[in-house]
């Protein structure tokens, strides 16, 4: 009706870390957070949406609106390349390991400085197969860190081997100079991860794995593109595990996963696993399920693979305006780069006193934001039988109080991270 404010309905996403936000870019603000759940449809309260239960505002009243991610944004722009790949597969009808398979397996291995590529459904599925590639099984151990996303210990669980943690430093990534303490007899492998899109210290990593004659996973689920000492990650352990989830800095429209290696042998073994242990259709070799990558996310793939470079560095070029603006705060610790590495920023993390305030302070005035990971993964309820417990990985434990991910995907503007920089400023009176 003429004269009334326009009704508004928030669409609430959810990506596979639990975290949920809204899609729209502009929206009509109402009496309270609850008004626009009810009004939508949905129930509950999500972390990091624009209103908050009890925020008083205007009903005519409108706000930009900043969501934590914007798959919707990236889709749109490429929007004819994705439906023209698709109905090339659609006509073809090759759904299963068809050619866009190949070709992309030969353009991601090129990318990351490895020989070879095989592509599996998720970046989980890629983790499990390279584990059991390299005859991890029952009675062995793998380290890894505490801070990951729960997948990264999973696929150790999910094989039968034994996870064993080790804490992080400052840039969230495995500390080398504990690793050799945890290591066993029964140590069969090293799982670093590449968390945040930051590469781990890898150097020190892999002279111990070589001393100690065990291999390195690298986890690069969110790492597309990063190097360290001029190497790109996925190139320098025994295989690298790539997720191209929706949300990943490359990422299919579903699920997706990709693994990486130097070795013929391993990738043999790869694809065996990744296809029922099928040598061909009458031969099985070996006992696996079916971890194929669908022909339709391969030709997806390739036409963001276009795009991959440009994304990466509209986010270093959004890191890097966010340090400027942000450096001055002393409750605030931004993350920086060393001059050995190139980080990705699948995510940039800030440490923030008081972060749960100030995350409800920025939601409130539409500005979507995640914790990548709040409960770390030794304290989770399916690690209990593990034996860790609160205080064993003080740093991990520290910054999973503090950590806050800001928006940083490609499609953000310069003035929307002005806008963000300025209400972290606000909330702190800086």
């Amino acid at each position: 009706m003429e004269g009334q404010p326009p009704q508004s309905t928030v669409v609430v996403c959810s990506n596979e870390d639990g975290v949920t936000f809204p899609r729209q870019r502009e929206v009509v603000l109402t009496e309270s957070f609850a008004v626009v759940l009810q009004a939508s449809g949905l129930g509950g309260e999500p972390e990091g949406l624009l209103y908050h239960a009890g925020a008083q505002e205007h009903p005519g009243a409108t706000r930009l609106e900043i969501p934590y991610a914007n798959l919707a944004a990236q889709s749109a722009e490429i929007r004819g390349e994705l439906l023209e790949a698709i109905e090339r597969v659609l006509r073809g009808a090759d759904f299963i390991l068809g050619e866009e398979v190949r070709r992309f397996e030969l353009s991601f291995a090129e990318l990351c400085g490895a020989r070879f590529a095989v592509t599996v459904n998720s970046g989980t599925d890629a983790l499990v197969l390279a584990l059991r590639a390299l005859g991890v099984g029952p009675g062995d151990e793998v380290v890894t860190v505490p801070n990951s996303f729960v997948a990264t210990t999973s696929c150790i669980v999910m094989v039968g081997a034994r996870p064993v943690f080790v804490d992080v430093r400052s840039d969230y990534n495995l500390d080398p100079a504990q690793l050799e303490r945890v290591m066993t007899p029964r140590t069969k492998a090293i799982l670093p991860v590449h968390l945040t899109g930051r590469p781990a210290d890898m150097d020190p990593i892999m002279a111990l794995a070589k001393a100690r004659r065990v291999a390195v996973v690298e986890d690069a689920a969110q790492a597309v593109l990063a190097e360290y000492r001029g190497r790109k990650v996925g190139s320098i352990g025994a295989i690298g595990c790539f997720s191209l989830h929706p949300l990943k800095t490359l990422g299919a429209c579903g699920d997706a996963g990709v693994l990486t290696t130097q070795d013929e042998e391993l990738r043999e073994r790869l694809l065996l696993l990744r296809n029922l242990g099928l040598r061909t259709r009458d031969d099985c070799t070996r006992w696996s399920g079916n971890s194929r990558l669908d022909t339709i996310q391969a030709a997806v793939l390739l036409v963001k693979l276009k795009y991959v470079h440009e994304w990466t560095e509209k986010r270093r070029a959004h890191a890097s305006l966010y340090r400027s603006a942000l450096n001055g705060i002393p409750e605030l610790d931004i993350p920086t780069d060393k001059p050995h590495e190139k980080a990705v920023y699948h995510t940039f993390v800030i440490q923030a006193d008081r972060r749960d305030d100030l995350k409800r302070y920025l939601a409130l005035r539409g500005i979507g934001t995640a914790v990548h990971y709040p409960v770390p993964i030794h304290l989770q309820s399916a690690a209990r039988d593990l034996g860790y417990h609160r205080g064993m990985f003080p740093v991990a434990e520290h910054q999973a109080g503090r950590i806050l991910s800001l928006p940083v995907y490609p499609e953000l503007r310069a003035d929307e991270i002005d806008h963000i920089c300025g209400a972290i400023h606000a909330f702190y009176g800086t």
